[in-house]
């Protein structure tokens, strides 16, 4: 049996399409776990009603992605786990395919589908290997992940991948519970890195199948909060990329906050003359990410604090 789980933060719209894409295309024995993230009553009792097939997990308080998760995960029944965005679509049976494409590659642990736009364009096939060095060029514009092209993306058929893309994945539930889930250290990204290296670090392989897709929407939730995902993002990413290395720290915070000031300054000056709508916002978001870089706030406690103040 596969372990559907996917976190929902009150967004019916994104949520509705997805579970029944799930239930019109799937032949395999699946269950499906949705957690309610901050839902109204009338939204919980919407979803009760109408998708009474699914087991439902309340999460009342303010979780980040690995923590919603996590709750799911624990309870999980089935020998293999697709972790899926509420905005994704099937358009066929993917799971059934990443199944039997997980069964018949033996050094593989996780399969995923390549990920599309609604246009039909090719969002993510394979994510290739993240460093310090990447996610300082990354932080200028000089590199862009899912433009890059190595031996671990953009191949045909079944190929080996370094990391998971987080927004759908199928991992053997035994070894997923084995490395402890999703690591709750990141509050919104970079979780689903973490995992892929530590995963790679403990000998096991990620795959992904290109001839399986699934269609992602993406996009809603967290452009709308940006103010307090940017700052949680940046901090997170700092921590990964620095863990157990003072030396890196050292090198790679001040870099970090003067790349973001500068993109301040830039922003400052488009925000007046008025020519981006989000300018005002996305300065928030430079705002409040330079106040955390060096502070010791915890991801959640820097998403909590700018979240509250929308």
């Amino acid at each position: 049996m596969v372990s559907v789980v996917i976190v929902c933060m009150n967004n019916l719209g994104n949520l509705f399409p997805c579970l029944d894409s799930i239930y019109k295309y799937t032949k395999c024995n699946y269950e499906v776990l949705v957690v309610a993230y901050l839902f109204s009553k009338d939204n919980l009792v919407k979803l009760r009603v109408q998708y009474q097939w699914i087991k439902i997990i309340e999460s009342d308080e303010i979780k980040g992605f690995s923590e919603n998760n996590n709750l799911a995960l624990k309870q999980i029944r089935g020998k293999y786990c697709f972790v899926l965005n509420d905005d994704t679509l099937f358009q066929n049976d993917v799971l059934s395919e990443l199944k039997a494409s997980l069964e018949n590659t033996p050094d593989a642990v996780v399969m995923s589908p390549k990920t599309v736009y609604e246009d039909g364009r090719v969002q993510s096939c394979g994510r290739p290997k993240m460093t310090m060095i990447t996610f300082m060029l990354q932080q200028l514009g000089l590199w862009k992940e899912q433009q890059i092209k190595s031996k671990y993306t953009y191949k045909d058929g079944i190929f080996q991948s370094y990391n998971v893309v987080g927004a759908a994945f199928l991992i053997y539930s035994d070894v997923f519970k084995k490395v402890g889930f999703f690591n709750e250290k990141y509050f919104f990204c970079p979780e689903d890195v973490a995992l892929s290296t530590l995963l790679n670090n403990l000998g096991y392989k990620c795959y992904v199948n290109a001839n399986s897709y699934i269609l992602h929407l993406e996009g809603g939730s967290s452009s709308k909060i940006i103010h307090a995902t940017y700052p949680t993002r940046t901090k997170g990413e700092l921590l990964f990329f620095t863990e157990g290395y003072f030396l890196k720290k050292i090198i790679l915070y001040p870099y970090v906050f003067i790349v973001i000031l500068m993109k301040y300054l830039v922003m400052s000056g488009i925000s007046l003359l008025s020519l981006r709508t989000n300018a005002p916002n996305m300065c928030k978001s430079y705002i409040n990410s330079l106040k955390e870089i060096f502070s010791s706030k915890s991801t959640k406690e820097i998403f909590i604090k700018y979240y509250k103040k929308k």
